[in-house]
């Protein structure tokens, strides 16, 4: 009898540690033109449902804030009335903030991250859709129309204002990153510790999946979109951007133009390298690709440095690919034999 209790009792606690241990769930959606997905670990398959459908509500607000292709976002109803005047105006505490760090990221990159390229990117994307080349006269108006310092910012008031009229910001290097950020800080809020976020390849992650100390993440090589890396990225608790010219990009005169505009000349970079960088901050790791994308690779490492960030770029060179990568960079590469076990 005794021995039936105690086989039950087990039986009992068995079911409640395999009921208790936390499961994996994925949703994706489509948002800002591509898959959004968001991996999270928990007991309970109602929660799990709640959070994801609150995180992608979270992600379509921010987004309608952020976006230049709608008039009415209010970063382009701000753009379209803030040089009318000199005078400051309030701004949503999201879009504030987003301004803010773009700020101090083109301070501290000197001028290689700039969001007030907004004109020239509307230029070269209707180039890339129409398949026209633009005139140099076009590409030269454009240029004259950027600037961030007469983007000025009021932390007190959270207020801001554009010194010149015709500049058109644009957050397309920064908002993924930024976005992620914002669901995955919704996400530990609630209690989740391990998670996924990728936007559209800007991945963010916290904690690991049971079993296993990281997180694996795969890297592109920059001329094929299903060729990777031998080595992945095993991420716990940091974040992982890739940009480069694999998807967005128009040839002319045989040259190949990236999407990435070199804000001193207004045209795309035509060096065929793909840059990865891995940092603790989301928003960090989104617009350094960007910037160490245009910087000579010198000063490169030291922004990365200064940033406690590391970064991998893949250049084809003659149709060789070449390397070049931040000193602790290497830390976070492994081999897998499989490419099942790749978030």
């Amino acid at each position: 009898m005794i021995q039936k209790l105690i086989f039950s009792l087990l039986l009992l606690i068995a079911a409640y540690y395999s009921y208790a241990q936390p499961k994996r769930f994925e949703y994706v959606e489509n948002k800002m033109a591509s898959p959004f997905t968001i991996i999270l670990y928990h007991e309970d398959s109602s929660t799990a449902n709640r959070l994801a459908r609150e995180s992608f509500l979270l992600v379509d607000s921010l987004a309608a804030i952020f976006t230049d292709y709608d008039e009415n976002s209010e970063l382009n109803r701000f753009c379209a009335t803030a040089s009318n005047t000199a005078m400051y105006r309030p701004l949503s505490p999201a879009l504030f903030d987003i301004l803010l760090r773009s700020k101090r990221a083109w301070q501290v990159s000197k001028g290689s991250f700039d969001i007030s390229l907004g004109g020239l990117t509307k230029l070269w994307r209707m180039a890339r859709k129409t398949d026209q080349w633009p005139s140099p006269d076009s590409v030269a108006a454009a240029l004259n129309q950027t600037g961030m310092k007469y983007l000025q910012l009021d932390p007190r008031t959270q207020s801001a204002r554009l010194l010149k009229p015709g500049i058109q910001l644009d957050l397309g290097g920064i908002a993924q990153g930024y976005i992620g950020d914002q669901v995955m800080r919704f996400l530990q809020s609630q209690g989740i510790t391990t998670a996924l976020i990728d936007v559209s390849g800007d991945i963010t992650v916290r904690g690991h999946p049971p079993g296993k100390s990281g997180w694996v993440v795969a890297i592109n090589t920059p001329h094929h979109e299903e060729e990777w890396l031998h080595d992945h990225l095993y991420l716990q608790d940091h974040s992982v951007t890739s940009s480069g010219d694999l998807y967005q990009y128009m040839e002319h005169e045989g040259k190949r133009y990236s999407h990435i505009i070199n804000p001193k000349t207004g045209y795309g970079l035509t060096a065929r390298k793909s840059v990865t960088v891995v940092a603790k901050d989301p928003v960090v790791a989104d617009w350094l690709t960007k910037a160490i994308s245009i910087l000579p690779l010198k000063k490169a490492r030291k922004l990365a440095k200064k940033l406690d960030a590391e970064f991998l770029i893949a250049e084809l060179e003659m149709d060789e690919l070449k390397f070049h990568h931040s000193k602790g960079f290497a830390n976070f590469m492994k081999t897998f034999a499989s490419k099942e076990e790749v978030h």
